[in-house]
Parts: C-alpha cells; sequence; structure tokens
C-alpha cells in the first residue's frame, strides 16, 4: 500500500511521532487517498493535548474549544498553509445539534473514529517512517469503511438517530457526499434523515448554504435535488421549490414546474457551468406556481420572471449568499424570458438587454437558455435562433468595441453639457446623461458630439417635470421597454 502524502503533513506526523505522540491521517483525506482521489484538505488526530502539539510547533494557532490546532507550513498551497491537527476526543451532547456541549479528550484512535459521521469518514492511516523511506501503511477501520467504501454506501458511524442529533448538517452532508462520490444512502440512515429533517432547521444558513452549494457544483447536481426533496430536506431550507411539485404547466412544456427546473440545473451542471448560471437555471420559474391562472394547456404565467426575481432575492439572502453572487442571479432570472426573432428583433433590443444584464452576463444568460430549453424537453439547447441571437450580441459587442453600456459610451459628458447649457451641478445635468444615453442606445450614429451639445440644449429647454418622463422613459425596464415587439413575437410564435 503506497499513498501520495505532502512532505508538509509528513513532517507534522514524524514530529509528533519522534516526541512519542502518536498521530494518524483521519477522514476524508484518509477516503480520498483510498480513492486514488487527491484530499481538498489534511487533517491530523493525535494523542498529544493541544499545549503539547504547541510547544512542538511554537508558529501554530489554537483558537477553539475543540482541541484543533492550525500548524503553520511554509507552503504556499493553500490548502497546506495550516493543516489542522486535533487531539483524540470524545464528545458530549449536543443540545443545539450543532457543537458538543463539551470535549472530553480520549485515549485511543478508535474512541476518536467513533465519534465521526459516516463509515467511510471513520478512517485513519497510520505511517511507519522508515529510514530509507519506504514508509509503511496501515489502515485503522474499526466501523468496516472500506468495505462501504468498495460497495459505495454511504451509512452512519453507529445508530443514525444519534449521529444526526449531534450534528443536524449531518444529514445534508450524506445527500451531498452521495452525490459527490455517486454512492448509495444505506436504507436506516436514509430513513433516519427522512424522519429527523425537521433539525436541520436549527442549522446557522450559512452552514446550510455551503453544504448546497457543493451538491449543486457536482455533475450529479440533479440528483442532489432530487434526494434532497425525497429526504425531506428541500422544504426545510428551500420551501419555495417544493412550491413546484405536481404544478403542470401549458402546452408549450412537457414537464411540471419543478421536474422543469431539476432537468435544467441537470442539464447545466452536466455541462459544468458556474454556479451562478446552475442556481438560475434552477431557479429561474419559481415564481410560476404564484402568478399561475387558469388549468391545463392553455394556462399562463404572466410577470412569472418578476415574481421569480424577488423569490429568488430573498431566498438567496436569507441563506446569506454573498451580494456578487446574488447580484448575478437575479439578473440571469429576471431576463431568462427574454424573446428573440431575426426577423423582428432590433439591435437597439440587444443593446438594451446587454445594458440590462451587463456584457460580462450576456453569454452566461444564453447558457441559461439552453438549460431552460433542454429542462423543457425540447430537443436542441443551441436552435437556429439562439445561434442568431449570440451572433448579433458578439457583432453588436464588436462594434461597440467590447464596452458595457454606460453614460461611458457618451461622447459628451457632465461638465461639458453644463458648459453649454449653463445648468448647474444637479439632477437635471444626470437626467440629459441618461435621455442621451437611450437615444444612441437607439441608433449609435448619433453618438457624435455635433448632435449630442444640439441635442443636450434642447433637452435643457424643457421644464423639470417633462425632463423628469423622459428620463423615467430611459430608466424603464428591458421588457416594459420592448413590451409592443415581445407581443408581435409572441402572437406570431404563440408563445406565453
Amino acid at each position: 500500500m503506497k499513498f501520495n502524502i505532502p512532505v508538509e503533513v509528513l513532517t507534522i506526523i514524524q514530529q509528533l511521532q519522534k516526541n512519542n505522540f502518536e498521530a494518524y491521517l483521519v477522514g476524508g483525506c484518509v477516503r480520498d487517498l483510498l480513492l486514488k482521489k487527491e484530499p481538498k484538505d489534511w487533517d491530523i488526530a493525535t494523542q498529544a493535548k493541544p499545549e503539547e502539539i504547541q510547544r512542538i510547533f511554537p508558529e501554530s494557532i489554537y483558537e477553539n474549544a475543540f482541541g484543533t490546532v492550525g500548524i503553520k507550513t511554509s507552503s504556499e498551497q493553500e490548502n497546506l498553509k495550516i493543516i489542522e491537527t486535533t487531539t483524540f476526543r470524545k464528545e458530549g451532547k449536543y443540545t443545539d445539534k450543532r457543537h458538543p456541549d463539551y470535549v472530553v479528550f480520549a485515549e485511543t484512535i478508535e474512541e476518536d473514529l467513533s465519534r465521526r459521521d459516516f463509515t467511510i469518514n471513520a478512517l485513519a492511516l497510520k505511517i511507519d517512517f522508515q529510514e530509507n523511506l519506504k514508509n509503511r501503511f496501515q489502515i485503522i477501520d474499526p466501523f468496516n469503511g472500506q468495505k462501504d467504501l468498495r460497495d459505495k454506501i454511504i451509512r452512519t458511524v453507529g445508530n443514525p438517530e444519534e449521529r444526526f442529533q449531534e450534528d443536524a448538517l449531518r444529514l445534508m452532508r450524506a445527500i451531498r457526499l452521495a452525490v459527490e462520490l455517486n454512492f448509495k444512502i444505506e436504507e436506516k440512515t436514509f430513513s433516519a434523515i427522512q424522519k429527523m429533517a425537521s433539525l436541520l432547521q436549527q442549522i446557522a444558513p450559512e452552514r446550510i448554504r455551503d453544504e448546497f452549494v457543493k451538491i449543486i457544483l457536482t455533475p450529479l447536481a440533479a440528483e442532489g435535488i432530487l434526494l434532497l426533496h425525497e429526504a425531506n430536506l428541500l422544504k426545510q431550507f428551500l420551501p419555495e421549490l417544493e412550491e413546484g411539485v405536481g404544478v403542470g404547466q401549458n402546452k408549450h412544456h412537457v414537464y411540471s414546474v419543478f421536474e422543469h427546473l431539476w432537468r435544467s440545473l441537470d442539464y447545466a451542471a452536466r455541462n459544468n457551468y458556474s454556479l451562478e448560471v446552475r442556481l438560475a437555471a434552477l431557479f429561474h420559474d419559481l415564481g410560476k406556481p404564484r402568478t399561475k391562472e387558469g388549468e391545463g394547456p392553455n394556462s399562463t404565467f404572466y410577470n412569472h420572471e418578476m415574481e421569480s426575481t424577488k423569490m429568488v432575492y430573498n431566498l438567496m439572502t436569507r441563506l446569506r449568499f454573498d451580494k456578487k453572487t446574488i447580484k448575478k442571479v437575479i439578473k440571469l432570472v429576471r431576463y431568462h424570458g427574454f424573446v428573440y426573432d431575426p426577423e423582428i428583433t432590433t439591435d437597439s433590443s440587444i443593446r438594451r438587454l446587454i445594458l440590462k444584464v451587463g456584457k460580462e452576463n450576456i453569454f452566461e444568460l444564453a447558457k441559461l437558455r439552453e438549460a431552460d430549453r433542454i429542462g423543457s424537453g425540447c430537443p436542441k439547447a443551441k436552435p437556429f435562433r439562439l445561434r442568431h441571437f449570440l451572433f448579433r450580441v458578439e457583432k453588436i459587442l464588436k462594434e461597440m468595441a467590447g464596452e458595457q453600456p454606460s453614460l461611458k459610451m457618451l461622447k459628451i459628458n457632465g461638465n461639458e453639457i453644463m458648459k453649454i447649457t449653463n445648468l448647474q451641478p444637479g439632477p437635471k445635468v444626470g437626467a440629459i446623461l441618461n435621455i442621451l444615453l437611450e437615444e444612441i442606445l437607439d441608433d449609435p450614429l448619433k453618438n457624435e458630439k455635433k448632435y449630442l451639445e444640439k441635442r443636450a440644449k434642447e433637452l435643457s429647454q424643457l421644464s423639470d417635470k417633462e425632463l423628469e418622463e423622459k428620463q423615467k422613459m430611459a430608466k424603464e425596464t428591458y421588457l416594459d421597454l420592448l413590451k409592443e415587439e415581445e407581443e408581435q413575437l409572441k402572437k406570431k410564435h404563440q408563445v406565453v
């Protein structure tokens, strides 16, 4: 048996052994080594107490109450800069279903492994260092984790209900491991998850989010969503998604809302699209159950994009996603329903869409459209219209020299407007700039200094109320600006 273990990790274990303390690699890194995968993190369990670890490694960090010391290394690799080294321990009750009420240090590695979540993580690797550098390795496996690895089974250590009572996040971790490794969850373990699913509500939103994101980032993300649903976990932290279960759509859709969404995610995940596109694929039609009118093939979902956007913002905020991710996902969701027809859609319409979505997101929007189509049962992800749309987007971006549509595009600025109109700094100058931007989006040929100066003078003569009305039009949303155009497209193609 031979394993590729970084020298930084080997050095720590060897130093602990030289000071007469047992030390082992433990947990997920041992599991990954046995699966011939490169571990993301390296964890060491040792007989040494925290103060003894600090004495051997003076540069270490000990800032918790759980016996874990962070040992600094000289590595430039992120996951090796600090190696977590934890004293053998056994734990008391978990009143908050998250952390042990108290920690008692254990005497043996077997006791330490008995407190871990799943058998495939209750593994330790003993290293006997040899002078000829041919180190000997021995797997410590008191709960048959190696067999479960071979059989591709997720099973708790001991009584599953006790394990989930200790840390309710393990309910989601079981699902995450199942889809990450493509394993099955053992029957008693899964039954316990279904029974104890409500305990998840006691877990901090950010801990749930982290496990959820790991599920979404796997190739089997859609299977993860279905497992979460079957395990009664989805309703605990994403009840909005559960609203679509069994909600039929109209003649343009094959599947229910829920099935459409997980199938859309499946396409995005299997094509290795970004986290934001995957989330948008899963969430883009959340508002349909709340906006549905009628039943059967002629039912409608008017304004479901707006309702979906509001719901996505609320749920992502609740799960403590960062603002940048939220902003991108809600833009994709808001504009996922754009309608395109080569014969009707104008360049100015596309420029406005780029303005609203952002040039950095416009191609992600097209990827979401692919996922939406496949999730609807369409045979092709990229039909002619979508390919033609992307062609025109690239052409327009090239004409704009790749610049994001903004006030910076104008060949006139606020100072120049104030100089030629004798206006003072204030909202009126900003309103004129916004109106001019709208005009050049409609017709880029108008972006000439002479025309802009003339137009700025004309606009400066308008009353505040008249200017406010024109500015309001400039700030209308993409779908509102294109309402008449989209109605033509919908009528032509019978789109609802």
